[in-house]
C-alpha cells in the first residue's frame, strides 16, 4: 500500500488512532507516588499501640489515587486490612487479585448484593437484625459462615444499631450459627476538630459510650472481633483510640486532618495534579478573561491556557483564588475556571511555552499546593478536594 505523505515529509499511517495510543500526559493528568504511600503507612504505624492492625481506607478510588496502586503499596507498608464503600469498589479490587481481607463500609440491605459479598469474600458492614438474618441465612445455603462487622451508632446518626438496643440485640446475633462477627466499630463525627482533645468534646463523649457498651456485651479475652473506632485524626489524638484496629485515610494520602500535629508527622504527599499548556496569547490592558469578565488586564498580560476545568475536578469557585508552579515559580490563575480549560497569568515568563507542564498540587523546589490549601480557600475539606477528580484525569504512577 502506498504511504501517503504531506508535502513536509509526514507519514500519517506512524501515528495511532486507538484511544488507548493516546500519552496519558496529552492534557492534564494525576501523578501518584506509590512508595510515598507505603512510606506513609510504615510511619503512621509506628504511631499505633502494640498489636494495633491497620485498615487502609482506599474508598472513591483510594480518594483519587487509583484504588488498586494504593492498595497494592499500602500493602507493602503494613495494611492488614482494606476498607471501601461500596460493594462495586470491594469487587474491582477482588478482580484486580487483592487478597487481603476488605471490609464494605457503606450498607448492603438487599439479599442480592449481600450475596455477591459473600461470593467475592467482602465484609460487610450490617446495622440492622434484619441484614443479620439474610447474611446467617446466605451462609447457611451455601454452607459457610458468612465473615461481617457489626456497626453501633455512638453519636453520627448515621449507619449502625441504636446504641440503647445494641446488647439485646448482640446477645441475639451471637446465637447465629451461620455468621462470624469479624468485627464491631462505631464512627466520631468531629475527631478533627480543635477541641478533640478536651474531655467533654463530642469525641470524648463518643469514644466514652463505645467504651460503655463494649464492657456492657463483655467481649471474652479470647474472642477474636477486632474493635475499631479511629479515622486517621483519632488515630493521631490519642492511643485510647486504637483499640484492636485503626481505619486511616487521609494521613495515608500524605496529609494531616490536625494541624496542631502536623510537625511531628512524616507524611509525603502521594499526588501531584499536572496540566500542559495548550495556548498562549498576549492580551492589552482592560481586556476581560473568561465567562463573566471577572477579571480586566490592569497591563499588557500574557496569559497561558491550561487544559484542565471543573468537569476535570477542579471547583469553579476556585476562580482567581489559586496559583500553578512552573520550574519554582508561582504564576496566579485569572477570570473564571470553565469546565475543561483555565487561564493562568505568565506575564514576565520566556521559559513557558504551549507544551509546558505546571503543577496545580504539588510540590516543585521550595514551592508547595496542597489539597488542604484548595479546600481552605474554597471553604471545603481536603477529602472532597481530592475525590472530585474526574475519570478523564489519567493515573500514571511515577515510581
Amino acid at each position: 500500500m502506498q504511504t501517503r505523505q504531506t508535502d513536509q515529509g509526514f507519514n500519517f499511517d506512524q501515528y495511532p488512532t486507538f484511544k488507548q495510543d493516546i500519552d496519558p500526559k496529552q492534557r492534564a493528568w494525576i501523578e501518584v507516588k506509590g512508595k510515598a504511600i507505603e512510606r506513609n503507612v510504615r510511619q503512621l504505624r509506628t504511631k499505633l499501640s502494640k498489636n494495633c492492625q491497620f485498615m487502609a481506607v482506599v474508598k472513591a478510588d483510594g480518594y483519587g489515587h487509583d484504588a488498586k496502586l494504593v492498595s497494592d503499596f499500602a500493602i507493602k507498608g503494613g495494611a492488614s486490612q482494606l476498607g471501601v464503600a461500596t460493594l462495586k469498589e470491594g469487587v474491582k479490587l477482588r478482580a484486580c487479585g487483592v487478597k487481603k481481607p476488605i471490609l464494605i463500609l457503606g450498607n448492603l440491605y438487599t439479599k442480592r448484593d449481600l450475596i455477591i459479598s459473600f461470593k467475592n469474600e467482602l465484609m460487610p458492614t450490617i446495622s440492622s437484625i434484619r441484614e443479620c438474618l439474610i447474611c446467617n441465612h446466605i451462609g447457611k445455603h451455601f454452607g459457610f459462615k458468612f465473615s461481617l462487622h457489626l456497626k453501633v451508632d455512638t453519636g453520627m446518626s448515621r449507619l449502625g444499631f441504636e446504641f440503647d438496643n445494641f446488647f439485646q440485640q448482640f446477645e441475639k446475633i451471637k446465637s447465629f450459627e451461620n455468621i462470624l462477627i469479624e468485627g464491631i466499630y462505631s464512627h466520631l463525627s468531629s475527631a478533627d476538630e480543635d477541641n478533640a482533645l478536651n474531655p467533654k468534646s463530642i469525641t470524648q463523649l463518643q469514644r466514652l459510650k463505645f467504651d460503655k457498651l463494649l464492657k456492657q456485651i463483655n467481649l471474652d479475652r479470647n474472642n477474636k472481633i477486632k474493635i475499631h473506632l479511629a479515622n486517621s485524626a483519632a488515630m493521631l489524638l490519642n492511643k485510647n483510640f486504637h483499640f484492636h484496629m485503626v481505619r486511616v485515610g487521609l494521613s495515608m494520602y500524605g496529609y494531616s486532618p490536625l494541624a496542631k500535629i502536623d510537625k511531628n508527622l512524616s507524611l509525603e504527599p502521594a499526588l501531584f495534579l499536572k496540566v500542559k499548556v495548550a495556548f498562549i496569547r498576549t492580551i492589552e490592558p482592560g481586556v476581560s478573561v473568561s465567562y463573566g469578565g471577572k477579571f480586566v488586564s490592569s497591563r499588557k498580560t500574557k496569559l497561558a491556557v491550561l487544559s484542565i476545568g471543573y468537569a476535570d475536578g477542579v471547583p469553579r469557585n476556585l476562580s482567581g483564588k489559586i496559583k500553578v508552579i512552573h520550574k519554582n515559580k508561582l504564576f496566579p490563575q485569572v477570570g473564571s475556571i470553565t469546565m475543561d480549560q483555565m487561564m493562568v497569568d505568565i506575564t514576565g515568563s520566556n521559559e513557558i511555552k504551549v507544551g509546558s507542564t505546571m503543577i496545580l498540587l504539588g510540590s516543585d523546589g521550595d514551592k508547595t499546593i496542597s489539597p488542604i490549601d484548595w479546600a481552605k480557600e474554597s471553604d471545603t475539606i481536603p477529602w472532597e478536594i481530592l475525590c472530585s477528580f474526574k475519570n478523564r484525569l489519567q493515573r500514571v504512577q511515577v515510581d
